[in-house]
């Protein structure tokens, strides 16, 4: 099937995952680190203690998702999104009324779950389960609402904050995200039910198998993909939690940095795109070895770069990679691991990049009060992703001669 032809027949269920990611972003760490000034200012927070309260948080996070992610194997979307949505609204006017120090791990757990987790996670499973064949662009165009969220909401609410108090944007956020309730209701009318599509939709992994979640984290492999998962979600999560900070010692405005986005967005896109065409014609583990490699080159120009033009390359090769790992990871755990338990299995990996997005913003904020520059620990992130580049290379090639051969 054309692509035309493929969006045409499965655009409602495409703008459901669309719509889940977008709603996303309200606890993705892009959106809650531009009120990272008005949070410190307000409670009299540290570098390193926001940090600290924003690593504690996502930690708890991480653990309940790996119980609330299996969720989507024992309900349809059209059930669990709106209930999330709804979840993902309250802890908006969380933050928005919350005027208590010790209540903001709590803030950060409840928009950290309903948000980055849940809502991200409903949506690649979704489409991961939905499609086989066409898994791939399934995967990017539903991607595409992280995409504009990343484009649009950091630009939009940096201005809105000249005018308008940080608060008083919570809650438009909380009501944005209920608008999102009956759209989402909408367009599952017709739902491409999982449970009633088991026979002919359920795809087979290594050894021809059907992993289940216990058997796949027994397996080598999935723990040869933790640094991968780890990196990008912990130092992509740095990168804008530490956003503010980053523009000062770079001696830019924070509207200059924010206004990287955009450009970001379009190569995200663009590297998305491509490579859900690509992996739905020569399979995930002849592209996911390679996917890493642009951020190397990334976090050494946001080290040892300097001004826009810095960004401005940073920004691009970021973006390269970040576009790849919307697509590719989502793949991978369907292609090596089977279908009929890949909620729950992703759900594992979801933890495991939640995880990274709590160590992330802590480590790299302790290491700023210790006296580590941020474009030092960017040199050393680097080398990081050189390491687990390497590892994932060898480690997917083996891997490769256990799957079966791939449909047509």
């Amino acid at each position: 099937m054309d692509t035309l032809s493929f969006l045409k027949l499965n655009v409602r269920w495409l703008a459901a995952g669309a719509l889940l990611t977008f709603m996303s972003s309200f606890g993705q760490t892009f959106f809650i680190s531009i009120f990272a000034g008005e949070i410190r200012a307000e409670f009299g927070l540290s570098h390193g203690e926001w940090g600290g309260i924003y690593a504690l948080g996502t930690l708890a996070s991480a653990i309940v998702m790996v119980w609330s992610g299996g969720l989507t194997d024992r309900f349809r979307v059209r059930t669990l999104g709106p209930v999330v949505l709804v979840c993902l609204a309250s802890a908006c006017a969380f933050m928005a009324t919350n005027h208590a120090a010790w209540l903001l791990p709590a803030v950060i757990f409840t928009l950290r779950i309903t948000g980055q987790g849940m809502s991200s996670h409903i949506a690649v499973v979704a489409m991961a389960r939905w499609f086989t064949t066409a898994r791939g662009r399934a995967l990017s165009v539903a991607a595409l609402g992280f995409s504009i969220g990343e484009a649009v909401l950091p630009l939009l609410f940096v201005a809105l904050l000249t005018v308008y108090d940080w608060r008083l944007l919570w809650l438009a956020s909380a009501l944005v995200a209920l608008l999102g309730v009956p759209i989402l209701v909408r367009l599952l009318q017709e739902e491409r039910t999982p449970q009633s599509m088991a026979k002919s939709t359920h795809s087979v992994g290594m050894n021809g198998l059907q992993w289940t979640r216990n058997q796949a984290m027994s397996h080598w492999l999935f723990w040869v993909m933790v640094p991968t998962l780890l990196g990008p979600s912990a130092f992509g999560t740095a990168l804008m939690f530490h956003q503010v900070h980053f523009s000062e010692i770079k001696e830019i405005s924070h509207l200059t940095f924010v206004a990287m986005f955009p450009l970001y967005t379009a190569v995200t896109i663009a590297s998305m795109v491509l490579s859900g065409w690509a992996l739905d014609r020569i399979g995930t583990p002849r592209l996911i070895v390679f996917m890493y490699l642009p951020a190397v080159l990334a976090f050494l120009v946001f080290g040892l770069g300097q001004g826009t033009g810095g960004l401005v390359l940073g920004f691009a090769l970021f973006g390269l990679t970040s576009g790849a790992n919307s697509t590719l990871p989502n793949a991978f755990w369907a292609e090596f691991y089977g279908t009929a338990s890949i909620g729950s299995i992703k759900a594992m990996a979801a933890a495991v990049m939640v995880l990274g997005s709590a160590i992330g913003p802590g480590l790299t904020g302790w290491g700023i009060d210790a006296g580590i520059s941020l474009e030092a620990q960017y040199v050393a992130v680097a080398v990081y992703f050189s390491c687990a580049s390497a590892l994932l290379f060898f480690g997917v090639r083996k891997a490769t001669q256990l799957l079966p051969p791939r449909e047509a």
